[in-house]
């Protein structure tokens, strides 16, 4: 990316200085600035005494390409249904104004499933927090604003689930950032490429840095169990015509997750008749008509809305009676 361009996009120093991941600092004077000396000697003679001074020597520092990567996430965000933002920073460590290209990775050994990679953006107002519209899409391939020395720019990567992931797995995603200038083994230099025309010479870090974050599945399945109690005309609890069978669907959340928009829903047995009224939810009367409740009933079978089941939360109860012909 030519300097020019650099310079117009410029981060200042300290912008995201608030960052909770320790940050190398930028490496010694800044890139560009001239290093003046002129020597001086004195001396004394048979005629008297005297000094001299040197001719003076000038020299312009050149850039160092260095950068430093850190995942901030303390511990591994949660991704259900949707996108997580993985936050890391990206430091210039080096000792002039530099660009660096982005890239992230799922792929990374070990992990038990790889997440979908969405995108990366820039936390453009700086409050830590991932907002849609708000915050600075890249475009795949492209590289962040330069970054002035000592700078910080904050970055999500936006990654999904794929289908058929267990849940509370966990795995990693990698971003690596490179000196848009160039990168390789400590002491290349890119002649002119520097800051103010002076070159710019790879730092220890090569010029690239990468670090790793974690995502950890909370996924939600519901579990449902049917029972039946028979009262029949006798007294007894045999399947004799004439005879109440009470049904019980007892809805539970499993997995560390929700579950969203749940209904259930059962069919009245051939031979048997649905009985007015009977349907309760959690040991409460639902009415059978299709109203503001959770619940509707009718010749055909009943269905109860249970809205969302969130990890951890009570068993909800149906009940309903028919009757055998």
């Amino acid at each position: 990316m030519p300097r020019t361009l650099l310079r117009t996009a410029l981060l200042p120093a300290g912008l995201l200085a608030p960052l909770c991941a320790p940050q190398a600092g930028a490496t010694g004077v800044p890139a560009g600035t001239v290093i003046e000396n002129v020597a001086t000697a004195s001396y004394s003679n048979g005629s008297g005494t005297a000094s001299i001074q040197s001719n003076k020597v000038s020299l312009r520092v050149d850039e160092l390409l260095d950068v430093a990567v850190a995942g901030l996430a303390s511990a591994p965000v949660p991704i259900a249904a949707g996108t997580a933002a993985l936050p890391y920073a990206v430091t210039n460590s080096g000792n002039g104004p530099e660009a660096f290209a982005l890239t992230a990775e799922a792929a990374v050994a070990g992990n038990p499933f790889n997440p979908t990679v969405q995108g990366i953006v820039i936390d453009s107002n700086g409050n830590g927090t991932y907002d849609p519209g708000v915050d600075t899409p890249l475009v795949p391939g492209a590289a962040t604003p330069a970054l002035a020395a000592d700078a910080a720019a904050r970055v999500f990567v936006l990654v999904g689930l794929p289908a058929g992931v267990a849940d509370a797995a966990t795995s990693q995603v990698r971003l690596t950032a490179a000196a848009v200038t160039g990168a390789g083994t400590p002491g290349t230099a890119f002649a002119g490429r520097g800051e103010g025309g002076v070159d710019a010479v790879v730092g220890a870090t090569t010029a690239r840095s990468a670090a790793l974050a974690a995502v950890i599945t909370r996924i939600g399945a519901v579990s449902l169990t049917k029972s039946a109690a028979i009262v029949d005309p006798f007294g007894g609890s045999r399947p004799l015509p004439g005879a109440l069978v009470t049904y019980s669907l007892v809805a539970r959340i499993v997995g560390s997750g929700s579950a969203e928009g749940v209904v259930v829903s059962d069919g009245v047995p051939t031979g048997t008749t649905y009985q007015p009224g009977t349907m309760k939810l959690d040991g409460a009367a639902l009415t059978d008509a299709a109203d503001s409740d959770a619940g509707s009933a009718g010749t055909a079978g009943i269905s109860v809305a249970l809205g969302t089941l969130l990890s951890g939360s009570a068993d909800r109860t149906i009940t309903f009676t028919v009757k055998i012909n």
